[in-house]
């Protein structure tokens, strides 16, 4: 029986472990944190549960997966919920609009932006439908072990019909003229850190995913996936280890070996990281020589996703919602320009996340959660230091903003425990390259077959899998990347 060792148990890390165990692998998760999850982490106090990092469950064929490859049913292990309606999009001029799941409703939104506007929203869906499937079938569902496997005629011909070339924007505003629809048709680049004036047209798949398959809520939380994975992985034999950093991948001429932890050698036939990608180079292989392309010099010139500003908001009194929000800037393209060119905005756009809307486990009664994402610059292209002066300024500055939203007037008065996360935190407690809260930006100099990949290619039996990783950012493809790589895994590796 071969022995893995997987370096982080976040998403994927939990996912590949569970993979890798139902293989017939012998496999150990080290983890530097208290708690399994990485970004996918919980903070609790007095009563309220708040999800720290992800929070929108789409594709939940693909969270199923997991439990369904080990052997046992999802519905015994996560709690899954349709949402309808699955966003509230709040508007600058203080009108709003609410995005239903069911076609029938969602027609009847889009009709009061007058008939045009409602066909090009139509096609839009039915176009990007096509463009999801190509990409699934020829690009998500594969890792790219060598040049010759993206560069043929075959994926040329597929990525030209995709059209990648164009922005996400530019693309969305073929199909609708309305700026308020281009804005509900495009802001999900954010997602995964990306600006939707810069992100490939491609990711125009994301609010078609929504809209066509339609997002689900976890009972519980997001972090309710995490615990789930580690029972599954657990109960399969796994061995996990909280509290334990990993300081070093050991290696014996151009072969992972090992690990260490606590200055200790621990030894292994493969090693599977979850951590950053950014991290793992410039940390955790000491050998410059060892890296490949993918030196430390590399490393600081690759582009990275925005980070994030978040309040965690446990409040005294309920506040009529939806689960998922987005409040827009007043000029949205000014805001989303600023964090490419690392200005931390003064009038941001933001997400609102309240699970205690429909699910009463994670907040005591009566009472509310709302987490509230803002998206900042990195501190690759930022300057700004969070400091606690810094940090408290900018906090009042999005309740300010929070509180203008018709029915979040007195927000700030019933604010019974408020948590916060700068770009610093995720710097520290996550080891994010750049505080990059959604890692490598998802350009096309930086997907698909130019990403980093599963296998690495210097390193023997060294994998990866996570957000840096193709096929990308975003709890779904996360967890597409641990299937990848531990395919690669039981290709190269298989147990006798």
């Amino acid at each position: 029986m071969k022995k893995v060792i997987i370096i982080g148990a976040g998403t994927a890390g939990l996912a590949a472990g569970i993979r890798l165990l139902t293989d017939g692998y012998d496999v150990s998760i080290y983890e530097k944190n208290e708690k399994v999850g990485g970004r996918m982490f919980q903070i609790e106090e007095k009563g309220f549960q708040f999800d720290v990092g992800p929070t929108i469950v789409m594709m939940p064929e693909v969270f199923n997966d997991v439990f369904e490859y080990s052997g046992v049913n999802p519905k015994d292990y996560i709690d899954m919920t349709l949402l309808n309606p699955f966003n509230t999009i709040y508007y600058a001029d203080q009108t709003k609009l609410e995005i239903s799941s069911e076609l029938p409703a969602l027609v009847k939104q889009l009709e009061a932006f007058g008939p045009k506007e409602t066909e090009g929203y139509l096609t839009y869906l039915a176009e990007v439908y096509g463009k999801y499937q190509q990409a699934k079938f020829n690009f998500l569902d594969k890792s790219y072990r060598n040049p010759f496997e993206f560069f043929n005629i075959k994926s040329m011909y597929q990525v030209l019909k995709l059209k990648t070339l164009n922005s996400a924007y530019s693309s969305i505003s073929k199909y609708v003229k309305d700026e308020k629809l281009r804005q509900a048709l495009s802001f999900q680049t954010l997602y995964i850190g990306v600006s939707p004036y810069a992100g490939p047209s491609i990711y125009t798949i994301i609010p078609m995913i929504e809209l066509l398959y339609g997002v689900h809520y976890i009972k519980g939380g997001m972090y309710q996936m995490a615990l789930a994975m580690e029972r599954r992985f657990l109960e399969l034999g796994g061995k996990l280890y909280l509290d334990s950093p990993v300081q070093e991948i050991l290696l014996t001429g151009n072969k992972a070996t090992g690990i260490l932890v606590n200055n200790k050698p621990i030894y292994a036939d493969i090693v599977l990281a979850n951590a950053d990608f950014s991290y793992v180079m410039k940390n955790l292989i000491k050998d410059e020589s060892k890296k490949g392309k993918y030196t430390t010099k590399k490393i600081d010139k690759m582009k990275y996703s925005t980070s994030a500003f978040i309040l965690y908001l446990g409040l005294s009194k309920k506040y009529k919602t939806n689960v998922h929000a987005i409040r827009f800037a007043s000029d949205f393209r000014q805001n989303i320009d600023e964090l490419d060119t690392g200005i931390v905005p003064e009038d941001p756009s933001f997400y609102m996340y309240s699970p205690s809307q429909i699910d009463e486990t994670v907040a005591p009664k009566d009472k509310e959660i709302i987490y509230v994402l803002v998206p900042v610059p990195n501190m690759q292209t930022s300057d700004a230091e969070w400091l606690i002066g810094d940090t408290e300024s900018y906090k009042d500055k999005i309740l300010d903003k929070i509180e203008q939203i018709e029915g979040f007037e007195d927000i700030k008065d019933n604010i019974e425990v408020l948590k916060i996360y700068t770009p610093k935190t995720f710097n520290y407690k996550f080891n994010l390259e750049y505080a990059a809260t959604f890692g490598l930006k998802p350009i096309i100099s930086q997907s698909l077959y130019f990403r980093p990949q599963t296998k690495f290619k210097t390193i023997e039996n060294l994998y990866f899998a996570g957000s840096s990783i193709h096929p990308g950012a975003g709890v779904p493809i996360v967890l597409l990347s641990a299937k990848l790589s531990c395919k690669d895994i039981t290709k190269d590796h298989p147990n006798d």
